[in-house]
């Protein structure tokens, strides 16, 4: 049997679901076959996910972002954002790509990219909508890395994007 890449009681990121804790590894017998999974449990979303355990690296499933990469995340949110002046669905489609790729910086860059501060212009309804995942996804990885809750991490998180509300 190969070598477990996770284990029990590991937070992980699911590219299309965000941070999990891996609750447990069974066998079950499928179609005659006994397949090894980890049972991944999303608790907001309130889901449980069972991933076969020689899958999970080749669906993107990974551990939590390290500090060095975390601190990268943030470094990109200080940068400046990046509007490509293509059509909106277009736009859309790529930051919907960027957030369910399981990269922590590409998360950062939809965030930032997204990002409107109380002087700027209005977001449409769809822009606010993958702001919000975005934003509500990175989060709940910096929650994780950092041992804070998810609330103090969004305050980190809007603190980043408009340093004139720190001042």
């Amino acid at each position: 049997m190969a070598k477990l890449e996770f284990s029990i009681d590991q937070n992980i990121v699911y590219p299309k679901h965000g941070v999990g804790n891996i609750t447990d590894i069974q066998v079950q017998e499928i179609s005659g076959m006994s397949i090894e999974l980890y049972v991944i449990r999303f608790e907001r979303e309130r889901m449980t996910l069972r991933v076969p355990t020689d899958k999970a690296v080749g669906v993107g499933m990974r551990a939590i972002s390290d500090k060095g990469t975390m601190d990268k995340a943030f470094e990109t949110l200080k940068g400046k954002a990046k509007i490509k002046r293509t059509m909106w669905s277009r736009r859309a489609q790529e930051y919907e790509t960027k957030i369910n790729s399981g990269s922590v910086i590409f998360l950062a860059e939809v965030v930032r990219d997204l990002y409107r501060s109380g002087d700027q212009s209005e977001q449409s309804y769809s822009e606010r909508q993958i702001f919000e995942a975005a934003i509500s996804r990175l989060a709940r990885e910096v929650a994780a890395v950092e041992e804070i809750c998810e609330k103090e991490a969004m305050i980190k998180l809007e603190t980043v994007l408009s340093p004139e509300i720190a001042a």
